[in-house]
């Protein structure tokens, strides 16, 4: 099967799996409705799809929601299997993928940094400020005596 198609039918398993957790068609109490299916990457064959699932809640939650995905494997594959036709039905296997929080951290890390940075240049202007000011009140002192 091409790339192009490969990618086509991940990003719609992607879909349908998705609305299956929104929809709460999944009763497994470990799968909350804050996951997330980031992306789905179809093996050449069709026999495996890996499915990259994140979300903003703690580790743990994700881990356990991609365990009780990970159990009703074969109910969402079934479900599926009904809507698309395809030769071969990839089997799934479900991935905790925590790039999402990792990037937002990141970028919380960069703002701080940021923000120490122009504290610190502020500090350095003022101080080269007042050292300018006591050198002219010098060079005053020096012409009045």
């Amino acid at each position: 099967m091409g790339q192009y198609r490969l990618l086509k039918l991940g990003e719609q398993l992607r879909k349908e799996i998705s609305s299956l957790i929104m929809k709460r068609e999944i009763k497994d109490p470990r799968v909350s409705e804050f996951l997330n299916i980031n992306r789905v990457e179809v093996s050449k064959d069709l026999a495996h799809a890996k499915v990259y699932v994140s979300s903003f809640m703690d580790d743990a939650s994700v881990k356990r929601g991609v365990e009780g995905l990970q159990s009703a494997a074969g109910f969402i594959q079934s479900s599926i299997a009904g809507k698309l036709r395809i030769y071969k039905f990839p089997k799934f296997t479900f991935i905790a993928d925590f790039s999402m929080k990792e990037g937002y951290d990141m970028v919380q890390r960069l703002n701080e940094l940021e923000k120490e940075s122009a504290a610190i240049e502020a500090g350095r202007n003022s101080g080269e400020q007042s050292g300018a000011a006591s050198g002219e009140r010098d060079a005053e002192a020096t012409k009045e005596s």
